[in-house]
Formats: C-alpha cells, structure tokens, sequence
C-alpha cells in the first residue's frame, strides 16, 4: 500500500477553495453498549487523553474498562439520546450550517464548511478527503473548545495533522489555538444567561462548571485550570456578579488521580448542606449539549445537590444554535481567513492559461 494517497483528479481550470473545519469530541454511532466499545476504546486508547505507562494501561483498557463501561455508559447516552441521535452530533452539525450560513451572508459564498469528531463519525480523515475532493486547498482547522487543552484541542489537531501526512499534496493549513477570552463569546455566554434569568429569576448562587483535567497537567505546563479562570471570571464580571455570587469548578473525573479542583460533585454537596435554596449551574466550556451537561450535570448533578438538602436546582443549556455565538463564531473565523478569503480568487481561466503557457497542461 502506498504511503500517500492519490489526489483527487483536478483540471487546471477549477477554483481553489478555503474550507473552514470545526472538530468536536465525538460521540458513538449509537447508545448501546456494542457502539460505545469502539468508541471508548479510540478515545481512551488516545495517549493525550490518558497518560499512563502504555504496557500498564493496556491490560486495564482492555482487562477491565472495556468489559464493564461500555453497558454503563451505553444506559447513561439512552437517557439523552435525541431523534436525530446523538445531542452533540445534532449540535455540532446546526453550528457548522449556520456558520456557513452567515459566512455566506457576510459574502464568503466560495468557502467550504464542514465538522469531524475527533473520536466516532465523522471522521477527521473521512472529512478532509471530502473537503480536498471539493477543491479546498486552504484549511482552517477550528477546535470547538474555548479553553486550550493537551486532551482536547491539541489531540484534535493532533488527528488533523496525522491526516494531512499521508497527502502527497498538503493544503495550506491554519488552526485556532483557543478563544477562552474572545470578547463575542463571553458576550453571547451572558445574554444567554440573561435571558433565562429574565425568565425564570436569578439564583441564589450560580455553578460555572469546566471538564475537568488531570492535576499533574497543571503543574506540567497546561494552561487549561488558567483558562478556565479566566473564562469564569470575565463572565462573571459581564454578569455583574461579585465573587460571593458563583463558584468555578470541575467535572468528570476519571480514576484515581487528583484532578483540577474543586470538583464540581463536592461543590454541590457543600452547596445542598449549606442550604441553598436556588442554584443554577452552567457549562462554559461545552458549546454544545451533550453526555457530560445533560446527563451528569443536569440529572447527577441535580440529584447530589437536592439530597444533601438543596432547593431548586436548574441547568442552563450550553450555546447550541445560539444565533449570537454562531455571530462570534462567523467573527472569530474571519479574523483567521484574512488573507486567504479576503482576496479575491484567481479566475480559473487565468489559471488555465498560466499553466498552458508553462506546458503544464493535461
């Protein structure tokens, strides 16, 4: 087998294009225990996400995690399942539709928008081959996480990176690092939380609850934790909170290592003790509902928090469609093409003629 792929078949005359690729988590094809096996083992198998000896790891993942979890985590995806599928997949598709929406209103109309997940479908490498049979030559790789961390920004580049070196012909690649303090999106964040405060009143006390990460990746240089502080506090000033008002804290822990505290679990433990009588709790870092927020912190979280003897308990939904994220979104990529889409395309017959009179035809 051949090291790099044949190219797509290309005539002279046809336009490069600019394509813009949003990659999620992932999620498995379905919830039942047989789809959640492959998926838990690509994603768990994956060096970034666990950091343990590769021998020792080995007979735990497929000892141990992967004849139990699958059917555990399988009822846990039953719970939230859509119509559609997967909450995250639906989500993620909508963003990367109206994004190309917007784009095109605001006269990006040649651009190519599309989204892969890092673990499941689509892949990453079934959608850039997509994207090169459509003639994109110029790639703007978004991870749809605000905060930059090794586990999920970086092992979704990761994955992007190891496509692209099996081409023979690379496109000229870009990619967006973070975007944990961009202005749009605090913005949207807060209306999206003023608005359901309009509604339904403020709380007593507001939860700003990040995924959480290995302690050790802190001290190794990660600037995930710094991040997500940031994130929590520029929030919490476009609020008008003051700090007595919220808490930042940490979900999903995995195994039996310190991770980033506090945790979000203990949080609302204290909370529910201490007798607050309405909390509200929101997921900055998720753009998109999904296992982690409707299941473990809208159900799991609202039943730690009301039996240690606390009141009323709401989850407010991650942006999803929000029509002034997809705005930030739609801001956040411009300021990234400049340069590739802010000029115009070289006409292809202009193209035609160079290589003919190169005798490069074919």
């Amino acid at each position: 087998m051949p090291r790099y792929l044949t190219e797509p078949v290309r005539r002279h005359e046809d336009q490069s294009r600019t394509g813009i690729l949003l990659v999620n988590l992932g999620t498995p094809d379905a919830p039942t225990a047989k789809a959640l096996r492959p998926y838990l083992k690509q994603f768990l198998s994956d060096t970034r996400v666990i950091e343990i000896p590769r021998a020792v790891w080995w007979f735990i993942l497929n000892g141990v995690i992967l004849n139990t979890r699958p059917a555990k985590s399988a009822e846990k995806y039953a719970s939230i399942w859509t119509q559609d599928g997967s909450p995250l997949l639906v989500n993620t598709r909508k963003q990367a539709s109206l994004l190309k929406g917007l784009l095109g209103e605001r006269g990006h109309r040649g651009l190519v928008v599309d989204f892969a997940m890092r673990y499941g479908n689509p892949s990453v490498e079934s959608v850039i081959g997509r994207m090169r049979e459509q003639g994109v030559e110029r790639l703007l790789v978004v991870p749809l996480y605000p905060q930059y961390a090794g586990s999920s920004s970086a092992t979704a580049l990761d994955e992007v990176f190891r496509v692209l070196m099996t081409m023979r012909n690379m496109p000229e690649v870009r990619t967006i690092r973070h975007f944990h303090d961009d202005a749009g999106y605090i913005a949207a964040l807060a209306t999206h939380i003023r608005q359901q405060w309009q509604l339904q009143g403020a709380p007593d006390k507001l939860v700003m609850s990040f995924h959480g990460v290995p302690r050790f990746t802190l001290d190794k240089g990660d600037p995930y934790f710094c991040e997500c502080q940031k994130t929590g506090r520029l929030l919490a000033e476009k609020l008008g909170l003051k700090p007595e008002q919220y808490v930042i804290s940490f979900q999903s822990r995995f195994g039996r290592a310190e991770w980033l505290q506090p945790y979000t679990s203990v949080v609302l433990d204290e909370l529910g003790k201490a007798g607050v009588k309405r909390l509200d709790i929101v997921c900055p870092g998720f753009l998109g509902d999904c296992l982690e927020t409707l299941e473990e912190i809208a159900m799991e979280g609202k039943e730690i928090f009301q039996h240690a003897g606390g009141g009323e308990y709401r989850y407010l939904s991650c942006l999803n469609d929000n029509p002034q994220w997809i705005a930030a979104l739609a801001d956040i990529v411009e300021k990234n093409l400049q340069g590739w889409s802010g000029l115009p395309e070289e006409d292809g017959a202009a193209r035609c003629a160079r290589a003919r009179a190169l005798g490069a035809a074919r």
